[in-house]
């Protein structure tokens, strides 16, 4: 344990009767990181993290924060620490500077800490003119934001989010982006471990990406090394017809083809190569039998490398 890994998971493991939901997880997130933790639905990110905050116990293995063993000593190991982990609850007859004012009281904080606190982060949040509105007359979306606002109240060095945006219209996703993307912006000493499978918003707000699928690590490095893969390059072709197993064979024993598979309509086609060899492609596509309407190079990387990566894991 580092001062250079705030949050660490050490060989975590956690099983549901036969079911393994967490395997043996080692990962290590950097200081002053914004790390999003990528996984398919049942991959073992919610349970991850709800063993980082102490929320279900592990099987086996450890996880720690600023360097204090979540398990042995939970209170100080969660010190400074803000979570959005679940669907937040809040007392509906309470105002959100009410509901400040009573968890800031529980944490210790002054009264002068808590309304200076609460006046600020209540801005952070774009929630300054509903400070004395019941929170029973709220939206998700606004009370996500009051969630939010809550994890930042005791001005912590690691803030915990599990899929924040989860289960919002899309102006209320863009607003909690928004959101976030102003507040690592505006702290430089704040680590952020923030569990999504939504890849524009990972794209547009985390420098450093975790991958799991199956309770396994599959990937961890900086957002640009996760993206870059030089030799290799996505072509998305357009068929007429519904892509057949027979169409996606006929690809997959063409020149440098790595891999050819269905996405909705298109056909995903994974090339070993440089720009040539999909030149190449192109000419020995249009000499199939099956009309194609289109080819273009993908423009989503992080979604492509994902996709690549989850199947080499299966």
């Amino acid at each position: 344990m580092t001062s250079e890994f705030p949050i660490e998971f050490e060989t975590l493991h956690k099983q549901f009767g036969d079911f393994v939901a967490v395997n043996n997880l080692s990962l290590q997130i950097k200081k002053n990181s914004f790390t999003g933790l990528l996984g398919p639905n049942g991959a073992g990110k919610s349970t991850a993290l709800k063993i980082l905050t102490n929320l279900i116990h592990a099987t086996s293995g450890k996880v720690y924060i600023n360097g204090n063993d979540v398990f042995e000593d939970p209170k100080v190991a969660l010190q400074g620490v803000g979570t959005v982990v679940e669907t937040p609850e809040f007392y509906s007859y309470l105002s959100p500077a009410e509901t400040f004012k009573y968890v800031g009281e529980i944490f210790g904080m002054s009264k002068d800490s808590i309304q200076s606190q609460t006046s600020e982060i209540l801005e952070k949040v774009k929630m300054q003119d509903w400070a004395d509105k019941k929170i029973g007359t709220f939206s998700k979306g606004m009370r996500q934001r009051i969630s939010l606002g809550l994890a930042l109240l005791n001005d912590p060095n690691v803030i915990i989010l599990d899929e924040p945006t989860s289960g919002l219209d899309p102006r209320g996703m863009a607003e909690m982006r928004e959101i976030l993307k102003n507040i690592r912006n505006d702290n430089n000493n704040l680590t952020v471990l923030m569990s999504s499978h939504m890849m524009h918003e990972v794209s547009d707000l985390c420098d450093r990406i975790a991958i799991i699928n199956h309770g396994t690590l599959v990937a961890d490095d900086d957002y640009e090394h996760i993206i870059a893969d030089a030799d290799t390059r996505v072509v998305v072709v357009k068929p007429l017809q519904t892509p057949t197993e027979d169409m996606l064979e006929k690809i997959r024993r063409m020149d440098k083809v790595v891999s050819a598979d269905r996405m909705g309509g298109d056909i995903n086609v994974r090339l070993k190569g440089d720009a040539a060899d999909m030149a190449v492609l192109f000419r020995q596509m249009a000499a199939l039998d099956f009309p194609i309407c289109g080819m273009s190079e993908s423009s989503n990387a992080l979604e492509d490398r994902y996709l690549a990566l989850i199947k080499e894991s299966r």
